[in-house]
């Protein structure tokens, strides 16, 4: 439910301050006091998972297998290892300095950045909302919750569950659409963490310049799939489709287009029809293990896309404009230029794309933004190399899709416009952490700083500038 929009200044105003009078209150600093904040979460995602994957299920039709496996279940297990790992992690660093410095007792302490605003998605609401918070919690920071008014069932039951388990004068939800974010952008944050497209994640950098306010930016773009014509392309169309099919392939890094040999495009198409037909045998239309359109507009924009294209569809992918459902649909012969290919497509359609070597795949990547993560297929380490070395991405995968984001050891971020700033486990903490760098000058420290002091001897003079005149190693290229 909004908050009336007369009440939003002063409401959110309010927030944010008590959540501030909090942090400053140095109640959320004691490591103790942190594990038991994230240990109350995974209780939450754990108690509540009944009333979740409900939520979930009526704003996306998200089948409950899917909600509990890459929603509730990371929650409660990023929530416990975080808070298992955070005294390692929150441990004060002694770097490894000149021995003459060393009596300086130099230090680089973990201090909490402060109050942020995690504003989140409707994708993945639950883990894309709570997983911030957890490297906040971790952090010792304390947090408003923004979640997508385009889940008004699941933004709803945050309001309601969330103060069952924390104060909310430390972690608080704050629904609403445009207006109540455009309020709480107006406001002085010390971290901003948004989740979404570039289009609004442009509005939110221009708000925290503003208040020279720290972004981290989880965006996404066109994640491309390249597969190596000599690897097992029956396999690559069995994970790139379970990895398309995820959520109706309406998630970040669901693959967008594939870029296969000319000569393997139709193997390729068979091999989809195949696996298509063994995870789905009466199809996806009703079937409960396959998800819904989020809304009336995001279906009608995938409908109208697919009706441009001038590819040659494969897989006839029926539509229930009603129900907002959409099965998988396959597009072979797709060329640069076409429909299919103008944006992050953001639903079941998967594009393919034939090219007639690896360096023309190369070649289309690079010609477009960076994408979120780069899939490619193959078991030459040649192969893997090239991509490595001759393209950009937030992430690369190979041999699979989705998949990496199990990894809690990995740091997920993107790069130009698929975003920028790490989250997951530590990274995620290292995020709303700012290391806090110090030393502590001995008096007995006094005699080898006199030569700093002026008037300066030439003696000092020669000391204090001796590293302009440091031998500098000859080298050629």
């Amino acid at each position: 439910m909004a908050t009336p929009i007369s009440t939003i200044p002063k409401s959110v105003a309010k927030i944010r301050d008590a959540l501030r009078a909090t942090f400053r209150s140095g109640i959320t600093r004691p490591i103790a006091w942190r594990q038991h904040q994230l240990y109350q979460l995974a209780r939450m995602a754990h108690n509540e998972r009944e009333l979740i994957c409900d939520a979930l299920k009526k704003d996306l039709g998200k089948p409950k297998t899917e909600v509990l496996m890459a929603e509730v279940g990371c929650i409660i297990e990023r929530s416990v290892k975080s808070a298992e790992q955070l005294p390692e992690w929150a441990k004060t660093e002694y770097p490894d300095v000149a021995d003459w410095q060393k009596p300086w007792k130099p230090m680089i302490y973990k201090a909490p950045r402060g109050t942020a605003l995690i504003i989140s998605p409707w994708n993945y609401p639950m883990v894309l909302t709570f997983q911030p918070l957890i490297g906040a919690i971790a952090a010792g920071c304390t947090a408003v919750l923004k979640p997508s008014e385009l889940v008004p069932t699941f933004s709803q039951l945050l309001e309601e569950i969330v103060p069952k388990y924390f104060d909310p004068n430390m972690y608080r939800v704050v629904n609403g659409a445009v207006p109540e974010t455009s309020k709480l952008l107006e406001l002085q944050w010390d971290h901003i963490f948004y989740t979404g497209n570039g289009r609004v994640a442009r509005i939110i950098a221009s708000a925290a310049a503003k208040h020279l306010t720290p972004l981290t930016l989880e965006l996404g773009g066109k994640s491309p799939v390249i597969i190596d014509s000599a690897y097992d392309i029956d396999l690559a169309a069995k994970r790139i489709l379970w990895g398309k099919c995820n959520n109706a392939g309406q998630i970040c890094v669901a693959p967008d287009y594939v870029l296969v040999q000319r000569d393997k495009q139709d193997e390729l198409v068979k091999a989809f029809r195949k696996h298509y037909n063994a995870f789905f045998p009466k199809g996806a239309l009703d079937s409960p293990l396959f998800g819904s359109i989020v809304s009336d507009v995001h279906h009608k924009r995938l409908t109208s896309l697919l009706s441009r294209t001038k590819g040659e569809v494969v897989l006839q992918g029926r539509a229930d404009v009603t129900r907002r459902r959409l099965e998988p649909t396959i597009v072979k012969d797709v060329a640069d230029g076409d429909s299919l290919l103008e944006e992050e497509l953001f639903g079941p359609i998967l594009p393919i794309v034939p090219v007639d070597s690896l360096n023309e795949a190369v070649d289309f990547v690079n010609a477009r933004s960076h994408p979120l993560v780069l899939y490619a297929f193959s078991d030459k380490e040649s192969v893997k190399q090239q991509l490595v070395s001759e393209t950009q991405s937030g992430g690369i995968a190979f041999n699979d899709t989705f998949q990496h984001l199990a990894v809690n050891e990995l740091p997920f971020a993107g790069v130009g416009e698929s975003g920028y700033g790490n989250q997951v486990m530590k990274y995620t903490y290292d995020t709303f952490t700012q290391l806090r760098s110090s030393i502590d000058m001995p008096k007995e420290a006094e005699p080898y700083l006199a030569i700093r002091y002026p008037p300066h001897s030439e003696e000092a003079v020669k000391a204090l500038t001796a590293t302009v005149y440091m031998p500098i190693p000859p080298s050629r290229l």
